[in-house]
């Protein structure tokens, strides 16, 4: 099946984006969702976690208390490659899972981490970025979480800069008009991605 990674920046709209492909029929795999289904009460990562950041970024609930995990692992590199050592390798099954089952001429699938850990590249044909100035991003960031400035600065230093993304990019989407524009560029785009799959591999 024909792949496309949709990336960008915290903040940057991918959700956004994500969804206007979704409205094509488009199936979109969003790693996101699939790390808050591993990391949800009785999720197939929780116990993983808990042995290894202790009962602190546990709440009474048995919840993953992500406020918590957030601070540590964006206060430590160490604590966030930690981490991502339990997520990362499950997220992948269960992309490749998700895959699968699918039979569409392509699909969408949501990797806000692609560029910093590289561990999807085997499986995409095309990079999709999703950019805007930074500003933007810790504005949006900051309406929508409730998060400090200061919060939301440390977690776009933990990820990749925009000239490196922009430099794994196939396409780019830059973020900041109306959402009909965006329609307008996805529907484009879908069109590019459908032939690219119709088309016979070399």
């Amino acid at each position: 099946m024909f792949t496309v990674g949709l990336t960008g920046g915290i903040g940057s709209g991918k959700s956004t984006i994500a969804d206007l492909f979704a409205e094509l029929g488009v199936p979109v795999v969003d790693t996101d969702v699939i790390a808050r289904q591993l990391t949800a009460p009785g999720g197939a990562a929780l116990d993983a976690i808990r042995a290894a950041f202790g009962e602190s970024v546990i709440q009474a609930d048995g919840a993953l208390d992500r406020a918590a995990l957030r601070r540590r692992v964006f206060a430590d590199t160490a604590e966030r490659r930690r981490l991502e050592a339990i997520l990362h390798p499950r997220i992948r099954q269960a992309v490749d899972r998700a895959l699968a089952t699918l039979n569409t001429p392509y699909a969408l699938i949501v990797i806000p981490l692609l560029v910093e850990t590289g561990g999807y590249r085997d499986l995409l044909h095309r990079v999709l970025v999703v950019d805007c100035p930074e500003d933007l991003q810790v504005t949006r960031v900051m309406a929508r979480s409730g998060l400090a400035r200061d919060e939301v600065e440390a977690i776009l230093a933990a990820q990749s800069g925009r000239a490196e993304r922009l430099a794994a990019a196939d396409d780019v989407i830059v973020n900041t008009t109306p959402v009909e524009a965006l329609r307008t560029e996805v529907a484009a785009l879908h069109q590019r991605y459908l032939a690219c799959a119709a088309a016979p591999s070399p």
